[in-house]
């Protein structure tokens, strides 16, 4: 059964930084895509960044330039570096795997809470 387990969420003060951790086990493929995605309550679920096989990486336009993402593809791990964060990035952020239409699957972490507070 394919898991993705994320870690690194806690609570920072404005301008701090941390790190998410996300890793896939359960399967011996490597995702087409993986990504980090965040969410609070009331709104819907948004991109923050992703990264394919290829390298290609998408970012929100909320946190460009201030959070990086990067994968470790051998291992199927996904990283998400978040510098100068501010009370608008306080989320549960999720770890996200998916495939093509071709060939289509999509899986979900249990969720990271990183909140951002003085």
């Amino acid at each position: 059964q394919v898991q993705l387990v994320e870690s690194g969420g806690g609570v920072v003060q404005p301008g701090g930084s941390l790190r998410l951790s996300c890793v896939l086990s359960g399967g011996t493929f490597s995702p087409h895509t993986m990504g980090w995605h965040r969410q609070v309550p009331g709104k819907t679920r948004e991109l923050v960044a992703s990264v394919d096989r290829s390298g290609t990486i998408n970012y929100s336009a909320s946190v460009q330039g201030r959070f990086t993402i990067s994968r470790d593809i051998a291992n199927n791990t996904v990283y998400l570096q978040m510098n100068d964060l501010q009370p608008g990035d306080t989320a549960v952020y999720y770890c996200n795997a998916h495939g093509t239409p071709i060939i289509p699957y999509n899986y979900w972490g249990q969720g990271t809470q990183v909140t951002v507070s003085s």
